[in-house]
């Protein structure tokens, strides 16, 4: 495998009418590199792996509702290119260094450039949730610190909340140390997702390390479903943000809008949780986010419906002994070092 900057002898050098200047990644759906158009405009381009006629026209439709987010708080799609071998798609390309590469150079964020990420990324979430997407992937280095601002990344997988919900499991979507509980347990993803993963990064901008860790895949899969978040480290102001963003039940957990208002206005109101401000309406067809009526009754119009039960974690292998949020015995103290890649 090729590092990030080399082009190797299997590289492409021109994709359509891009001319290929160098690798800036690689992850599960494919290769991303640093191209440019006619215009010498430079984008970044992502080559697919994929080549499933199904999973291509999700991702059209996926691409197409990405368009509807204010374009000043991701990276915007461009182009997208999916009848042609190789499959691409095109977006903005945002100079800068990730939140994960900034954090692993010079430490944890702290004061003012702490609270600007904070606010920044709370806001572009907001807009993705205002245009009823959800974005699946939040995690450090999916935040790139470009010069007018922090971005949220690779949207070749958010998700439009309008259409048919599907299954996908943590694995094929998502990265367990910054998914959410019900995802790891197989249960429907939604907005409360979001704002699950975006406490996680936020906390590992505080303190360079994730809320939740463990020598093995299952050991951190057990502390987000089971275990307390370690927030030793985040200010005392952000910890109280971040701690009702990382409930176990996703109803519980602060929309957007109100987590924003937190953010900027410390003596806010207790902001209200995904179950006060949304029902779910199930039925035939699409799944839609609507206002939840008086008392949760459903709107005017809409066939009122139970709630959906209360998020009950599944079982699973008993933990390490020791208090939740501790290393296993005889594992020393936390490594130093840079973190751990994603």
């Amino acid at each position: 495998m090729q590092h990030a900057g080399e082009l190797g002898p299997d590289d492409p050098r021109q994709v359509g009418r891009y001319r290929v200047l160098r690798r800036l990644g690689e992850g599960g759906q494919g290769v991303v590199y640093l191209a440019t158009d006619e215009q010498d405009r430079q984008v970044a381009l992502k080559l697919l792996r994929s080549t499933d006629p199904a999973a291509l026209e999700l991702l059209a439709r996926e691409a197409a509702a990405a368009r509807r987010v204010a374009p000043f708080c991701t990276a915007q799609v461009l182009d997208v290119v999916l009848d042609g071998r190789p499959a691409y798609v095109v977006s903005e390309y945002v100079p800068g260094p990730t939140l994960h590469q900034r954090v692993h150079t010079d430490g944890p964020l702290t004061g003012a450039a702490l609270d600007r990420l904070a606010v920044s990324t709370a806001t572009a979430l907001m807009a993705i949730h205002s245009a009823s997407l959800v974005h699946r992937d939040i995690k450090p280095p999916n935040v790139v610190l470009g010069p007018d601002g922090p971005r949220l990344l690779d949207f070749g997988i958010a998700r439009d909340l309008s259409m048919s919900t599907g299954t996908f499991t943590a694995v094929s979507y998502g990265t367990p140390l910054y998914s959410a509980p019900e995802r790891l347990a197989g249960r429907p993803y939604g907005a409360a997702s979001d704002i699950f993963s975006w406490a996680s990064t936020m906390a590992f901008a505080a303190t360079g390390h994730p809320p939740f860790e463990g020598d093995d895949l299952g050991q951190v899969m057990y502390r987000i479903v089971h275990a307390e978040p370690n927030l030793v480290g985040v200010p005392e102001q952000l910890q109280r943000i971040l701690r009702p963003c990382l409930a176990k039940d996703p109803a519980q957990r602060p929309v957007a809008q109100h987590l924003l208002g937190l953010l900027v206005g410390p003596g806010a109101a207790a902001a209200p949780t995904q179950r006060a401000v949304t029902e779910v309406i199930p039925g035939p067809g699409p799944t839609a986010l609507v206002p939840a009526g008086p008392r949760g009754a459903a709107p005017t119009g809409q066939t009122a419906h139970q709630p959906p039960p209360a998020f009950v974690p599944p079982p699973f292998v008993p933990p390490p002994s020791g208090p939740p949020g501790s290393r296993p015995p005889g594992s020393g103290p936390p490594a130093s070092g840079p973190p751990r890649a994603c």
